[in-house]
């Protein structure tokens, strides 16, 4: 019940955040957990502070300014599924945010809906250019896909454009779950073992919300070891929140030993059952962008997983283990 009730706040402020202007009608106005931020008019510079933010952009046909690096050493900075759509060469912001390359980017109006920024960040960025942030109410990084592109497109003025690209991964997402009603009502945990020490992620972050689309539900002992932030670690000892219906790794490397050679892992009933999904470098990095670009990626390398995963017999999976 917390968990609906916090996604319906979520849906009501962006509701009342995007109808404050018609579509492409500018000036507009834009609510957010800092205050509320005017565009004067159609952005055609813009700075992207979000990680993993250039590509809703990009989607959107609009080549960003700046983008923020957040993992993968890739060439082009953005992923697989988003490079061959940039073609410019934006400046691209590394650790804690450059106030100064922001600026001489020249933005006219700065993206920050999954940035964690501060106050004191908001203001220095509000000198630069119009700022958009994550609504009231909402974690920092718990904005949920569709919201985050919809806030993005409404911004820059392609609400029409970014309504179509949601609605098409929607309807996807509906597919997978028609198309599996045994997965309806399942729990699902999506864990981690970085350097060794396991974590999981709680029903408001990004990955356990995507599953949710499929028709999973993460369990309320995961949310209360979790407690108010997205994600948590967990003893070695005791992995048993874990302990769900199919159970998703996640490694930002592709390098599993970590999660194998947790010592609890072995007594848990979803490996016993054969009930893990392994994901590598390529679908954790789409998995956690959730991005308008990676979620189609996503949702085709993550539903055979999940099939084989569920499908009775422990010694078929078909991730990325091998």
């Amino acid at each position: 019940m917390k968990q609906l009730i916090r996604h319906l706040l979520v849906a009501i402020l962006v509701l009342s955040a995007t109808t404050l202007a018609k579509a492409h009608d500018f000036p507009l106005t834009i609510e957010h957990k800092f205050g509320t931020t005017t565009i004067e008019k159609k952005p055609q510079r813009v700075a992207s502070i979000d990680y993993a933010g250039a590509d809703d952009l990009l989607a959107l046909g609009i080549q960003p300014v700046t983008i923020r690096y957040w993992y993968g050493d890739y060439e082009e900075v953005v992923w697989p599924w988003a490079a061959p759509l940039l073609t410019t060469e934006p400046t691209v912001l590394r650790g804690d945010l450059d106030f100064e390359a922001i600026a001489a980017a020249k933005p006219d109006v700065i993206i920050g809906l999954w940035s964690g920024i501060s106050a004191e960040d908001y203001e220095r960025l509000s000198l630069i250019a119009p700022v958009v942030a994550v609504p009231k109410g909402v974690g920092d990084y718990a904005l949920p896909w569709d919201e985050r592109a919809l806030i993005t497109a409404h911004a820059v003025g392609k609400e029409e454009l970014g309504q179509q690209k949601v609605q098409d991964i929607r309807d996807q997402l509906a597919e997978v779950k028609d198309s599996h009603p045994d997965w309806v009502g399942k729990t699902v945990a999506v864990a981690t073992a970085w350097d060794g020490t396991p974590g999981v992620y709680a029903s408001n972050d990004i990955r356990p919300l995507l599953m949710s689309n499929m028709g999973f539900v993460t369990p309320q002992k995961i949310d209360d070891a979790v407690g108010d932030a997205f994600w948590t670690q967990l003893s070695p000892e005791d992995l048993s929140p874990l302990d769900t219906d199919v159970l998703i790794w996640l490694s930002s490397d592709g390098n599993f030993q970590p999660i194998l050679d947790l010592a609890a892992r072995p007594f848990l009933a979803a490996v016993k059952d054969g009930h893990e999904v392994f994901l590598g470098k390529e679908v954790t990095g789409a998995f956690s962008h959730a991005s308008l670009l990676s979620l189609p990626y996503t949702i085709d390398r993550l539903v055979p997983t999940l099939e084989a995963a569920l499908d009775g017999d422990p010694a078929t999976h078909a991730d990325d283990r091998n």
